[in-house]
């Protein structure tokens, strides 16, 4: 890169800048608003969920205190690379983890604490709403909080008056404006494939459905939706200030519509086109299917949601994704450190999942279920972690290993199976995520795991804050269709490393699958004894 033209570029706000919630870490990316695919500077910041009352949440306090710190940690990043600190930006996203509840009254008062996705106490909200609506609404959607807690009568429905999601907050907070991007809001209520907005008889029946409750319409509730490419408010001066504290960055600048991180993922990926897909692994995982034709049944194990620019996709989503096996490997780098090594955290990783490529294909009779919170595909209401094994298992390393490697796809494999049944076709699966940095091994067994070829690009890492600026930049090019760009402009010149699955590792995995649903039993019988 020339440093020459990123100092210039960062002076002169030829940038674009995105912002992710994740799970476990917020991180800021900031690229060349020409070339998105080029990065000038990343920042990041580690939080973690709290269990509350039973239930998960993130507080806002948490929310600001960590988007400053990878704010500064992106700026010191600029300035240790190239001698200066940005003012200003060509434009800015906000993403954030999908669906859940934050709920606010007329004066912009929290009414309760943050319900994130992971939250599985709405059970039988979802249930109601996808018998009245016809399509299924999972647990984690904004829409089944919203019904659990008319349905709970808690006292704070009555003085509600707008609820969003993570990123659609964070966006307000920033700009002023009550928005949000279609493929997030199709995690908060239908979507209308005609009109890619709410789906307006959806609206209507849940407005039937809470007649003569204390709540006002579904649609006054709602942030606005808008696609990709869409002018979304500028920073204000109040934003900026919680952004940047130290009061460098100046108000104005442009911002693109708020995105879920399924959205972002399937920027990173190029995966917005029909018959393409993703897989997105972090502390949940979920794959994208971008849909040629509509679904024939309603599986509740299917979600419809949609592309940024408002195409339906098939989402298998899964509570539960890499955060069992990163303790795993964290036990394992605790060993090397108490026995007198010295290893980083990415060298552990590389050791043991190089060690599970010598596992066996089954993985030795092993089995490894990552559930630490509730998964609804499997009927799951809480998590209980486990490693079981027969006592004529091969109990090796390797075997381990590739146990909770496989344990990390097995739902997502028992979801995808479903969504072959329907006939939904794939020519291209990318994947991203930290977990897909040690080359060749989780992208080999995920390509196991769906029977399908698997890509990563070389920006896999980067995931989620990379797609959201790539959409910041989109704002320039909203002339063109979200596709076109990704495949023309930013992914032209991309490094695709693909995976094809080995027959025989194939059969493996099919066995370790049928004893993983077998075994399920067991997970059930940990959540009903073990509190």
């Amino acid at each position: 890169m020339n440093e020459t033209h990123a100092h210039d570029a960062i002076a002169s706000g030829r940038t674009a800048l995105g912002i992710e919630f994740g799970s476990t870490r917020i991180k800021v990316c900031l690229v060349d608003a020409e070339n998105p695919a080029t990065v000038f500077a990343v920042g990041s910041h580690d939080w973690e969920n709290q269990f509350v009352d039973r239930l998960w949440t993130y507080s806002l306090e948490a929310v600001w205190e960590g988007v400053q710190d990878a704010y500064r940690n992106l700026v010191a990043d600029a300035d240790r690379r190239y001698g200066i600190r940005p003012a200003t930006f060509g434009a800015i996203g906000v993403s954030g983890m999908m669906h859940g509840y934050l709920a606010f009254d007329a004066e912009e008062n929290q009414l309760v604490p943050f319900r994130t996705w992971r939250n599985t106490n709405t059970a039988s909200a979802a249930a109601e709403l996808t018998e009245k609506f016809g399509v299924n609404i999972p647990l984690r959607w904004s829409i089944a909080h919203l019904h659990q807690a008319v349905v709970d009568n808690e006292p704070h429905v009555s003085q509600l008056n707008f609820f969003t999601t993570l990123a659609g907050y964070v966006h307000w907070k920033l700009t002023g404006r009550k928005v949000i991007g279609v493929g997030d809001a199709s995690g908060m209520v239908p979507i209308d494939p005609a009109t890619r907005d709410y789906d307006a008889t959806i609206v209507g029946l849940y407005n039937e459905l809470v007649a003569g409750k204390s709540i006002p319409p579904l649609a006054h509730l709602l942030p606005t939706v808008l696609p990709a490419g869409a002018a979304a408010g500028n920073l204000t001066a109040d934003g900026a200030a919680l952004l940047d504290p130290t009061g460098l960055l100046k108000p104005g600048v442009p911002f693109c519509p708020p995105e879920g991180d399924a959205g972002t993922g399937m920027v990173a990926t190029n995966a917005v086109a029909p018959r393409t897909g993703n897989v997105s692994a972090g502390t949940s995982i979920f794959a994208m299917v971008v849909l040629e034709n509509p679904l024939t049944n309603v599986h509740h194990e299917i979600d419809l949601v949609t592309t940024p620019a408002g195409d339906p996709v098939a989402m298998v989503h899964c509570n539960n994704g890499a955060s069992e096996l990163a303790a795993w490997v964290s036990l394992f780098a605790r060993f090397a450190e108490a026995s007198g090594s010295t290893v980083d955290s990415d060298s552990v990783y590389e050791t043991l999942f190089r060690e599970a490529l010598d596992g066996e294909a089954d993985a030795g009779g092993l089995l490894a279920y990552n559930h630490l919170a509730g998964e609804p595909i499997v009927g799951l209401s809480e998590g209980r972690p486990l490693f079981v094994r027969t006592p004529d298992s091969r109990f090796t390393l390797a075997n381990v290993m590739r146990a909770q490697l496989y344990g990390v796809f097995g739902t997502l494999a028992l979801g995808m199976q479903i969504l072959a049944d329907e006939g939904a076709e794939l020519d291209q699966m990318f994947a991203h995520g930290g977990m897909f940095r040690t080359a060749g091994v989780a992208q080999r067994f995920l390509a196991v795991a769906l029977n399908a070829p698997v890509s990563v690009a070389e920006t896999a890492s980067e995931g989620g804050p990379w797609g959201m600026a790539v959409l910041a930049a989109y704002l320039r090019h909203a002339d063109t269709l979200l596709d076109d760009y990704l495949t023309d402009h930013v992914f032209a010149g991309a490094t695709l490393h693909a995976t094809t699955p080995d027959p025989a590792e194939v059969v493996g995995f099919a066995r370790y699958l049928e004893r993983y649903r077998s075994g399920l039993d067991v997970e059930r019988a940990a959540v009903e004894s073990l509190v």
